[in-house]
């Protein structure tokens, strides 16, 4: 869009050669931050990456706020924790890390503006893993968290807080994550998931919506770069109307059910200026529909993913979250 050209256009990233085993060389090498662990600087969040399966190469970064650090001691109770956010990076299945500077700087502000510990995963991308690869590296992820003992998440974290977020690709798979273990919560425990938030969910479908003809040629997410992405993604031979991609069109009363009987409530955030808005829209739409407890926040205007660029964005949108969280 063209009020805020700095944001770069997905196809930019797109730039792929497929190979003959089905893989494909990505041309395009996105600036990566190396975590910071030690403590002893005077950066306002600290972060480390922990491995939780070098087969599948499954890991996460975890922030966590030095405040929290210098003044909580790790015999501190769970009154003094702070809440758990567990972080999907988005890409559309097909690009980005844990580890790409966008989403590593989003989550270094995010713990430090909502205060709380943040776990962001690196899940494997398609199309050398298709869905639903990601949703179970996602759950994977959940498990790690209930029985890593790791310090950060231990001393500092009240598990029982527990959030799952995700922007674009990582807000569908928030929402999938979710519904994989919707059924075995019981089996997280102590890890408690409270709530999902979803930031600019990436949806699909066969028919177009209004705001994907409205936005065919955004500058920032055109038609052409969804469409590719997940053709990409989903599992060969499947259109866009598949469930990972539309979740309004199939199973919906279902996944709603599994939502309903966990208690779980729902934030979706995203702006008018989006392509996916319109889906988006539909989804809130659905789960209100079938009684799921959902805040949505539409902002007029932006364009997908504006706050991986501009902080005073994704300011306003931790303000959101951390009010919704509470």
């Amino acid at each position: 869009m063209a009020d805020y050209p700095a944001v770069p256009n997905f196809n930019d990233y797109l730039k792929m050669v497929n190979n003959p085993d089905g893989s494909v060389t990505r041309l395009v090498t996105l600036p990566s931050t190396a975590p910071s662990p030690d403590h002893t600087t005077h950066i306002p969040v600290l972060s480390k990456d922990i491995t939780v399966n070098p087969d599948k190469n499954i890991w996460v970064r975890v922030f966590l706020p030095r405040e929290a650090r210098d003044s909580t001691p790790p015999a501190a109770g769970a009154a003094r924790k702070l809440p758990l956010i567990v972080y999907f990076h988005g890409g559309g299945f097909v690009i980005c890390s844990a580890a790409t500077t966008v989403f590593h700087d989003l989550c270094a502000l995010m713990a430090a503006e909502i205060g709380a510990v943040v776990v962001s995963v690196e899940y494997r991308l398609a199309p050398e893993h298709r869905l639903p690869a990601a949703y179970e590296d996602g759950v994977e992820a959940l498990k790690w968290i209930k029985s890593s003992g790791e310090a950060w998440v231990s001393e500092y974290a009240d598990v029982s807080r527990c959030f799952l977020m995700g922007s674009s690709a990582g807000g569908n798979l928030a929402y999938f994550a979710g519904i994989h273990v919707a059924d075995s919560v019981a089996d997280l425990e102590p890890l408690k998931i409270r709530g999902l938030i979803l930031h600019q969910p990436f949806f699909g479908g066969i028919h177009r919506s209004g705001s994907e003809v409205r936005l065919e040629n955004d500058g920032v997410l055109p038609l052409c770069s969804t469409d590719l992405m997940w053709e990409l993604a989903l599992p060969e031979g499947f259109d866009r109307d598949h469930e990972y991609s539309n979740p309004m069109a199939k199973n919906a009363s279902e996944h709603c059910s599994k939502i309903g009987r966990v208690g779980w409530k729902f934030l979706v955030a995203g702006c008018e200026g989006d392509l996916l808005h319109d889906r988006q829209v539909e989804f809130v739409d659905m789960l209100k529909g079938n009684g799921i407890e959902v805040e949505a926040v539409f902002v007029r205007g932006d364009c997908h993913v504006i706050e991986l660029f501009d902080s005073s964005k994704a300011k306003a949108l931790f303000g959101r979250v951390k009010n919704f969280m509470a």
